[in-house]
């Protein structure tokens, strides 16, 4: 069966008219079956109730309970074994496994008693039409209870397979809970990894803010002439602040700092003027890249420029490995409207299902320049989000990959 049909017969199991539409095709099977063979008024109810029960057997699962006790009593009723019977008894059982009724063991007993019953009464029956019936104790007694023994193993059968069956949906559905909940632990450990990533690079660009407030401050004092006491005074305050703050921020960030090395967070940050580099690495590692600029080149807060390059870096990363040998556009537009707007778009297959995290280093094969931040789109969305902009990933409109992202600057 292919998967197609696989499905589509799954679907048509799980509908809610299923349990209808069965139980009323076996009811007016079994009264067709009654016209052709009529019983007697145990053996027309008995039959008659256990097939219609089905139909209530989703929405009320322990009507089974019912469609199996009608069964043995309307096979009691007659030495003739309908069709309509063994179709309703073993789909009573099934259910009777399947919705977890009763303990399976407890459901097999009852259906081994059941039919123990229903022979003892074919017994009297055989007597009383004058058959050829052993004593109990005579040889040969024991082949009278075959038909017991018989319904016990169909009623084991089908009651182990439905509960078989609910064993093994419960099993996947905790499989499927568990893997969501690994895949929203590995995607918060993601962004929570790459917020510290953002934290380092934020940490050095404004410690080197802060440093060069306080080198200057203190410089003032002693270059400029003519300064009042008042005014040394002040430019010695601003200089012991911003050494405070240094302390202050080494103190809050500088923990972040431990899983990387110094010569990383001691690296100048690059920014949007690098972008012309890191195109060349791609080249250089066999990618086949081109870099679009439009509008005028603006200087940009640090924040801004380094996301927008780690944003492209990480692109480019992805764009190597989900589509190695792809050729990538690089488009970088400074709106006029204070928008900056980058488009990474590869021309590789159609994209099924790119990773939202761990998409692999950003240093590793980009060349060194700055550490990569190796969290894929979780990553990229958390470095437009850090900006206040947005940044979107899918299908292009001509094929391949395209990632987008709009950063206003204005407001920086």
């Amino acid at each position: 069966m292919s998967t197609s049909l696989r499905r589509r017969f799954r679907a048509w199991i799980a509908a809610p008219a299923y349990p209808w539409a069965t139980g009323g095709l076996l009811t007016a099977g079994a009264i067709a079956e009654l016209i052709v063979i009529p019983g007697s008024v145990t053996t027309t109810v008995g039959v008659l109730v256990s097939a219609a029960s089905l139909m209530w057997r989703r929405s009320f699962p322990p009507v089974a309970v019912l469609t199996v006790a009608a069964g043995l009593v309307g096979f009691a009723g007659d030495v003739n074994l309908y069709l309509s019977i063994m179709a309703s008894g073993l789909i009573g059982c099934y259910s009777l496994g399947r919705n977890r009724v009763v303990h399976p063991a407890l459901a097999v007993a009852g259906g081994a008693l059941g039919a123990l019953c229903v022979n003892l009464v074919h017994i009297n029956t055989w007597s009383r039409m004058e058959l050829p019936v052993p004593a109990l104790w005579e040889k040969g007694s024991l082949s009278l209870f075959a038909e017991s023994f018989l319904l016990t193993v169909v009623v084991f059968g089908a009651v182990m397979m439905g509960d078989a069956v609910r064993s093994r949906e419960e099993t996947r559905t905790e499989r499927h809970l568990a893997h969501a909940q690994l895949i929203a632990m590995e995607r918060q450990q993601a962004a929570e990894a790459e917020r510290a990533a953002i934290a380092r690079e934020l940490h050095d660009i404004v410690s080197h803010s802060v440093s060069m407030i306080a080198v200057q401050a203190e410089s003032a004092t002693y270059t400029t002439p003519g300064l009042t006491p008042e005014a040394r005074d002040g430019f010695q305050q601003i200089a012991a602040t911003a050494r405070s703050s240094m302390a202050e921020l080494r103190r809050l960030l500088g923990v972040l700092r431990t899983s990387l090395g110094d010569t990383a967070l001691t690296a100048p940050q690059p920014t949007l003027d690098h972008l012309a580099e890191l195109v060349e690495q791609h080249r250089a590692v066999g990618g086949t890249a081109e870099l679009r600029i439009t509008g005028e080149r603006t200087a940009l807060p640090a924040a801004w420029e380094l996301s927008a390059y780690r944003i492209t870096q990480e692109a480019l990363t992805n764009a190597r490995k989900h589509a190695p040998g792809a050729r990538t556009v690089v488009e970088v537009d400074y709106g006029a409207d204070e928008l900056l707007t980058l488009r990474i778009r590869d021309d590789g297959p159609a994209p099924g299902v790119r990773p939202d995290a761990g998409s692999g280093s950003g240093s590793g094969s980009d060349g060194g320049t700055g550490h990569g931040t190796g969290h894929g789109l979780t990553g990229m969305r958390e470095r437009a989000a850090l900006v206040g902009g947005r940044l979107s990933a899918g299908a292009g409109p001509d094929g391949g990959f395209l990632v987008e992202a709009e950063l206003p600057w204005g407001t920086g």
